[in-house]
């Protein structure tokens, strides 16, 4: 069914997602209309975009949750579509539906599709609906109107069992999301997920879902023509989290059987088609030890970890989306027997390891991004652009191809190896710590891993490194000290040379700011 034709694209979004649609619609020839917050004055995607249009707002956050200004501004700007991007509003079925009650085109699902699939809980029923298993879960009203647990809240807290998870009906990236895991923590998660659930989303609505523990986290890419037929596009490994948001994902799955594939996808399929979904999707599931799989969630929506489908088919995911959105529908033999290699992304965020991932902001003084064979990135800032508290503090995507995992896997250490930020605190050393890990290489991994294994060795590590480097500074200064004989003996000054370095640590402290990992 053909739509609207449009030459001018306004792009809902800010950050490296905006700059990654910019990158399409000018390959394709369409122009691109950028919007921002004055925060974001003379940011990489605001001088990209063909015209950029400033949203006056009391925040930054509420001026990209604006629907009426969203209008205003594609209205003004003569664009006839609009890109949503990921986060902000772009499953929000009022938004859609603003958008194309304002004779614009929406490049995502259709509205209904959002209310169906958008909402979690109603996602959670819709799979049922198409014969999905779900994770145990409860979806009632777990708030009164004094803020605190209702008595059947309480009742299915203790019935589905701790630990157990809150989550934004509206959410996604680990946003209003909590871990209860007593009945004592109950009122306290809820009303932290509630809250930002409400302060990312604009919706305070949480639900609540048993945890499982240990299992995977494996996603599933999903095209939908809008008319009934839905294809895949290989699954994606995102078991690699910390505070319930992906540090590394991967493609395809590490560890992956033809059955297990062909299940995942198959269901995957089966939503899409139950719904009669329109572009690009992923369809969220947790898999155990035995290989059962649960449905989640489906994002309705382009994902953050896009980057590692599109390596490893060809493809531009963007691209697909702008032509199911003309009504072109999908290319003939979308879906492929096997993917094309293994790729894999790792997120570069402003945030502190070393204490709980807390995000971190600051200029940044200095930035080295790699690059070579095999190697992408995808950033929305640069050298010099400072990370504030207003927004997700993630600086790059880097990612990586490889004919097969193992190579793909060095060509990532590689790429860590070459990366470099000064000026605020990254996750940048972790990041180097996780693609050493062995269960990692040997892709053994579950949702669990980096909290339970990997953080907490590191963080050891670091705290042992740096009792040692005291020590040592402490003995070069005795050293000092001493009478000039001690300080020339033989092999003294040589043999604490030699420590040091060999003690060295991935920070190196420069003043106020820290250089290296």
């Amino acid at each position: 069914m053909s739509r609207p034709a449009f030459d001018t694209v306004l792009i809902a979004n800010r950050g490296e997602i905006a700059l990654r649609v910019i990158r399409t619609l000018r390959a394709r020839g369409i122009a691109s209309v950028a919007v921002y917050h004055a925060v974001d004055a003379g940011q990489p995607h605001v001088l990209a975009a063909d015209r950029a249009i400033e949203l006056v707002a009391e925040s930054p956050r509420d001026a990209y949750l604006d629907v009426p200004g969203m209008i205003a501004a594609a209205n003004a700007s003569g664009a006839q579509a609009i890109h949503p991007g990921y986060g902000f509003l772009s499953e929000q079925a009022r938004f859609a539906r603003a958008v194309e009650a304002a004779g614009l085109v929406f490049i995502g699902p259709r509205p209904a599709t959002l209310e169906a699939l958008g909402d979690k809980k109603s996602a959670r029923q819709a799979a049922r609906d198409a014969g999905l298993p779900v994770a145990p879960g409860w979806e009632g009203q777990p708030v009164g109107p004094d803020g605190a647990p209702t008595p059947d809240a309480i009742r299915a807290a203790n019935e589905l069992g701790y630990p157990l998870l809150l989550k934004a009906v509206m959410g996604g990236g680990g946003k209003g999301m909590r871990e209860v895991r007593s009945a004592e923590e109950l009122a306290g998660a809820l009303k932290g997920a509630a809250r930002e659930a409400l302060s990312s989303f604009g919706d305070a609505a949480v639900y609540m879902e048993r945890r499982l523990e240990p299992v995977r986290h494996v996603e599933v890419q999903f095209f939908g023509d809008g008319e009934g037929e839905a294809f895949h596009l290989f699954e994606r490994e995102c078991s690699l989290q910390r505070r319930h948001q992906k540090v590394i994902e991967e493609a395809p799955a590490a560890c992956m059987t033809p059955v297990l594939r062909t299940r995942l996808t198959d269901a995957a399929k089966a939503i899409a088609r139950h719904v009669k979904y329109r572009g690009a999707g992923t369809a969220e599931f947790l898999v155990d030890t035995k290989d059962n799989a649960y449905f989640l969630e489906v994002n309705a929506r382009l994902q953050v970890e896009h980057p590692v489908t599109e390596l490893i088919t060809g493809l531009d995911l963007v691209g697909l989306q702008l032509d199911v959105a003309l009504g072109r529908g999908l290319p003939e033999g979308l879906e492929r027997e096997q993917p094309h290699g293994h790729a894999i992304e790792a997120r570069l965020y402003a945030e502190d390891p070393a204490h709980d991932f807390l995000p971190h902001s600051g200029r940044i003084v200095a930035l080295t991004l790699p690059s070579g064979p095999g190697v992408r990135v995808d950033s929305g800032v640069r050298e010099g652009d400072t990370v504030g508290m207003d927004f997700d503090p993630m600086i790059a995507k880097i990612s990586v191809w490889g004919a097969d995992r193992e190579q793909a896997v060095t060509r990532l250490r590689t790429a860590l190896a070459e990366t470099q930020a000064a000026g605020v605190l990254t996750n940048l050393p972790f990041l180097r710590a996780l693609a050493g890990d062995a269960e990692f290489a040997a892709g053994h991994t579950v949702t669990s891993h980096i909290e339970s294994v990997v953080a907490p060795a590191w963080r050891a590590a670091r705290k042992a490194r740096a009792a040692s480097a005291a020590l040592q500074a402490a003995a070069a200064i005795a050293i000092a000290e001493a009478p000039a004989a001690l300080a020339n003996g033989a092999g003294g000054g040589e043999a604490g040379d030699a420590g040091i370095a060999g003690a060295a640590t991935p920070w190196t402290t420069l003043g106020s700011f820290r250089v290296g990992g």
